[in-house]
């Protein structure tokens, strides 16, 4: 109760800056360290992920086409953990990084358009569904945290996506994206280039919901949202 009620409170702080002042430049370090150990309390797998850099990306890669989104090292699935030490200690040895949490293993991440996720809280909240942690990834996704499918027997019917595993397939597919397993998210406090980054509207302290109770809602929200876009087809949700 008294993390819950901590995390409650820094939620709550005034905030500056594009993205809900996000950045190491905004939140104190015991502050970052506060949400990121509150997320691995909370059972999501942590892993150290890149982070802007001037004008291109930490991983020194030429042209890196989505700075300070993904994990540091190919080995980001084994590297995962939410062991509070190890987290703790990746913080302190790395104070600019980044974090991905990994999917499929704890939690599943829905992640929808802005616009869409909006109504589709709205909606949910008014039918009193519990929605869970949702975070805010500057300028134009929500992310929905939910309990996990795993690893169901029929592997037939449930498989990784490739195309939600890597976020540079996000212009090609910018409607709704399951994140399971062999995927990841970047958590809060992540930063992003040009003052952007992934802040928290609901903490991971709330119960993960079943993804079958928001799967509707969030696929008719995204469809609406795809409608009022030119390049609607392109913004189809992805279905599995």
């Amino acid at each position: 109760m008294e993390r819950k009620s901590r995390f409650s409170q820094w939620l709550r702080r005034p905030r500056s800056g594009a993205g809900g002042g996000t950045g190491t430049g905004a939140a104190s370090e015991a502050a970052r360290e506060e949400l990121l150990l509150a997320a691995a309390a909370a059972g999501f797998p942590l892993a150290p992920a890149a982070h802007p850099s001037g004008y291109g990306c930490s991983c020194e890669r030429i042209g890196c086409p989505t700075p300070g989104r993904h994990p540091v090292s190919f080995a980001w699935q084994t590297l995962a953990t939410t062991d509070a030490e190890k987290v703790t200690a990746w913080l302190r040895g790395q104070p600019e990084a980044n974090f991905v949490t990994a999917t499929g293993i704890a939690h599943d991440v829905l992640d929808v358009p802005l616009e869409a996720g909006r109504q589709a809280l709205e909606r949910l909240q008014k039918a009193g569904v519990e929605t869970g942690p949702v975070a805010t990834v500057a300028p134009d996704r929500m992310l929905f945290f939910t309990a996990t499918r795993g690893t169901p027997d029929d592997e037939d019917e449930w498989w990784p996506c490739e195309l939600d595993c890597h976020p540079e397939t996000m212009d090609e597919h910018p409607g709704l994206r399951w994140h399971c397993r062999g995927s990841y998210v970047l958590l809060p406090p992540s930063r992003l280039p040009e003052e952007s980054g992934v802040a928290w509207l609901q903490g991971p302290e709330r119960p993960l919901p079943d993804p079958l109770t928001l799967l509707e809602t969030l696929t008719d929200a995204c469809a609406q949202y795809a409608g009022g876009r030119p390049d609607h087809e392109a913004a189809w949700p992805i279905g599995r």
